[in-house]
């Protein structure tokens, strides 16, 4: 709807900019936005922000509306299910009007004195952060210390602490420049990763011994190669640190006995271009996942600690290619393998003892689920989570014996009645004849057949699957009468590996081209109609937004860009930018002349053109390290100077955040307040339900 302005939309200085690459020449007349301790940079982004907040100032009270809402169906005071890791029981609590949890244990019982571990909240309120996340939280093996990492600015560089939680004293050293991950070797000994200065890539492994100076650790693994990353994780027996080094094509897991935490780490199976693989223990065993042998959806294999290389593993579960293996969880007496079929997770739970084996059964046709955490390794209880587009997150113990399931907890939803919901999966024709499914959920009364308000969701890289899974905040949509549909694009994996890499590399525009023929098989059958339909993505599924609004705008009212990757030429071409190298395999490597010619034909910033766009809404971080500011920010100052209608054009850049935005949950409801307020105000809706 239209509003009063009353501040001109800014108008970025061109300052021509000019590369050459493979003969090719190109120019950048926004190039200087990169410049981030610039006075004009800041001046330009203070600009839009005064600007969008200006423009959408007349919807103030939708906004308020719609978060009132979102806070309508949630638990204010809300607690995980404990967990038994041991003799003690762990779980995190959130209170009515903390933005944070805070973390708690019992001893022996559920009916055990409470004991605070740590409270978030604390840590934010006492440093005055803007923004602030937990990143690792992890107990020693004794359970008498915990170690914690923290970022408070959202640019993912943590510090780590630990703390000695008989006396709540924390440990005089504190670790900086934290990649992320922290992992207990033993009682007295940390494994931490660190990052490389410029380009953020985890790039070493370190080993810190409680009570010491960070400057007298001890360097236990470093990759050099690009294109690889370095964590480190516990086995669930605890008895192996394995120390994993990967890229997106390839992987190399080493070992550390935890009785002999100062030893080398052992290679299981040296680095070969495209295998990938983790790893397990499990009574003198290795048990990998991996893609050997050309399992394109991966295979479980098995070999002796002893002699842990290729040559030695024997499979398990074979390779299928109707069925993707992605995890599989082992306890003393069972596994249970996490497996992807006909677009669904399903998980399968196998004797060691005899091999006999069984399915878990599930109710829906439509769901997503999996284990959820299980620590302990002497046990016949699987912990699982369950949900589905009308159902709220359920977490199970099932009996692996004698197949009982015990529903621990349903999150609890105020407000919503499920049988008011329905859910389904359609399919569209893509433009080469193959199948891509659609999952819509909508009121049952709010589409008879007749076309109605559409919003569109995708993301398609990675192969990371969008799950058809249930969303509070999506009510809000839903009670105004909007189907809300997931494009599953090729670039995610839901029919396992082929899926992906069909929409990578030099597949990448079927990614575009799938969401674009769902749209298009949305008006069909209609659902819905361009000036009722909205479309969203974000990050990887911003460029897919990106990509989209060049090659069919028309078919769209409103779009919503979070932190869009839409300079990819610019980006893919400079290493000095974090995660560039490590992209190489994602997208290519641009100073090949065929990859750099193909990303140039679909980089949502070099495609702008003169025509008409969808009103548009770029949100982004100005200290995310994924998706550099600057991006979203040239790509509005390019889309403002060539576009040809008076459509909404907004950028809302978090001055104090990165790649995901506000931290705290009421935060985080007021900026998803805000993002659904411009789509149902562009689509004329407001407070209409």
């Amino acid at each position: 709807m239209p509003s009063n302005k009353s501040l001109s939309p800014p108008v970025a200085n061109k300052i021509p900019s000019k590369s050459s690459v493979h003969n090719h020449e190109r120019t950048d007349n926004y190039a200087w936005i990169r410049d981030k301790e610039s006075s004009e940079v800041k001046a330009y982004l203070d600009a839009e922000n005064a600007y969008t907040q200006s423009e959408m100032a007349h919807t103030a009270s939708l906004q308020t509306t719609l978060y009132d809402e979102m806070l309508g169906h949630i638990e204010e005071n809300d607690a995980s299910t404990p967990v038994k890791v041991g003799d003690y029981f762990y779980y995190h609590r959130i209170d009515e009007g903390k933005q944070y949890w805070a973390h708690y244990r019992k001893h022996l019982t559920l009916d055990a004195p409470e004991e605070l571990l740590l409270d978030e909240n604390e840590l934010a309120e006492s440093g005055g952060h803007d923004y602030f996340e937990l990143g690792a939280l992890e107990i020693s093996p004794n359970h008498k210390r915990l170690t914690y990492s923290t970022d408070t600015t959202g640019a993912e560089a943590y510090t780590i602490y630990t703390k000695d939680l008989a006396t709540g004293e924390l440990f005089a050293e504190k670790i900086t420049n934290n990649a992320g991950c922290v992992s207990w070797g033993d009682n007295d000994t940390l494994f931490y990763t660190t990052e490389e200065d410029e380009t953020k890539r985890s790039d070493k492994l370190f080993r810190h011994t409680l009570g010491t100076s960070q400057a007298d650790d001890v360097l236990v693994f470093h990759d050099k190669d690009g294109l690889f990353n370095v964590s480190a994780a516990l086995s669930k027996d605890e008895q192996y640190l394995f120390v994993s080094t990967g890229s997106i094509e390839t992987t190399e897991q080493h070992f550390i006995a935890t009785n002999d935490i100062e030893q080398a780490p052992t290679v299981i199976q040296s680095r070969t271009d495209g295998l990938r693989y983790s790893v397990e223990h499990h009574n003198g065993l290795f048990y990998i996942v991996t893609n050997a042998d050309d399992a394109i959806n991966q295979k479980l294999v098995t070999c002796p600690v002893a002699t842990p290389s290729r040559e030695h593993w024997e499979t398990m579960i074979a390779h299928r290619d109707d069925v993707q293996l992605e995890h599989v969880e082992l306890f003393n007496e069972f596994l249970v393998s996490l497996e992807r079929s006909e677009g669904l997770y399903h998980m399968k739970v196998i004797k060691l003892s005899d091999q006999s084996s069984h399915m878990i059964s599930l109710p829906e046709a439509i769901y997503s689920a999996g284990p959820a955490a299980n620590p302990e390794f002497n046990t016949s209880t699987l912990r699982f989570v369950y949900t589905s587009l009308v159902t709220p997150m359920s977490t199970f113990d099932y009996d692996m014996e004698t197949r009982e399931r015990v529903l621990k907890k349903q999150k609890v939803v105020p407000n919503y009645d499920a049988s008011l919901y329905t859910s389904e999966r359609i399919f569209a024709t893509a433009d080469d004849g193959t199948q891509i499914p659609i999952s819509l959920v909508y009121k049952k009364d709010a589409w008879n057949g007749e076309a109605t308000y559409c919003h569109l969701y995708g993301y398609g890289s990675y192969g990371h699957t969008i799950e058809p899974d249930f969303s509070t905040t999506r009510l809000s949509l839903l009670d105004r009468g909007m189907v809300y549909a997931i494009a599953h694009v090729r670039g995610e994996e839901i029919y396992g590996r082929s899926w992906y890499e069909d929409g990578k590399f030099l597949n990448k525009k079927n990614t575009f081209t799938d969401f674009i023929s769902c749209a298009k098989h949305l008006i069909e059958k209609n659902y819905t109609k361009p000036e009722k339909m909205s479309m969203e993505g974000r990050s990887a599924g911003g460029l897919l937004m990106g990509a989209v609004l060049n090659m069919a705008p028309e078919l769209f009212h409103v779009a919503l860009a979070g932190v869009p990757f839409v300079d990819v030429v610019n980006t893919m071409l400079d290493e000095s930018i974090p995660l560039t190298t490590g992209e190489f395999e994602e997208w290519g490597n641009p100073m090949d002349e065929e990859y750099y010619h193909y990303m140039l034909s679909y980089s949502p910033y070099d495609n702008v053109t003169a025509q008409c766009y969808p009103a548009t809404l770029v949100t982004a971080g100005l200290n995310d390290p994924r998706v550099q500011y600057w991006e979203p920010a040239k790509w509005v100052a390019k889309l403002r100077d060539l576009k040809t209608d008076n459509n909404a054009l907004y950028l809302h850049m978090h001055m104090s955040a990165g790649h995901f935005a506000s931290s705290g949950r009421y935060a985080y409801l007021k900026d998803l307040a805000f993002d659904y307020a411009f789509v149902l105000d562009q689509l004329g809706i407001g407070d209409n339900n």
